[in-house]
């Protein structure tokens, strides 16, 4: 059974959005309507590391809400650490991509793509 939270659950900039959108629509034009999967794995230098995936397919347990006009899905677990994270991107001089703004990190490596709580 899914479940749907509020928007404080994980939040999308709008930078993050346009970025986001554009991805959707090339997805949609080659057939499959997707959506943002983010989750929290064990790794990097800090000890975990974010994982976003534009997929198609919901799982039982996931985790679904919705914030800036942006479908979100995680697996509870991963939730748990991403309370109150901003999802973002940057296309600046210091690398053009998505990152995340997480309160809940103690604790982030230099490049940014882990975290300790």
């Amino acid at each position: 059974m899914n479940n749907t939270f509020s928007a404080d659950s994980i939040k999308i900039s709008d930078t993050a959005k346009a970025r986001i959108e554009q991805i959707l629509a090339e997805n949609l034009e080659k057939g499959t309507k997707s959506f943002v999967r983010v989750s929290v794995v064990s790794g990097g230098c800090s000890g975990l590391s974010y994982k976003l995936d534009f997929d198609s397919e919901e799982k039982p347990k996931d985790q679904v809400f919705e914030d800036n006009g942006i479908k979100i899905v995680t697996d509870m677990k991963s939730l748990l650490y991403l309370l109150g994270t901003m999802l973002d991107f940057s296309e600046g001089l210091s690398g053009k991509g998505f990152f995340f703004n997480n309160p809940n990190a103690a604790r982030t490596c230099a490049c940014g793509e882990s975290f300790a709580v």
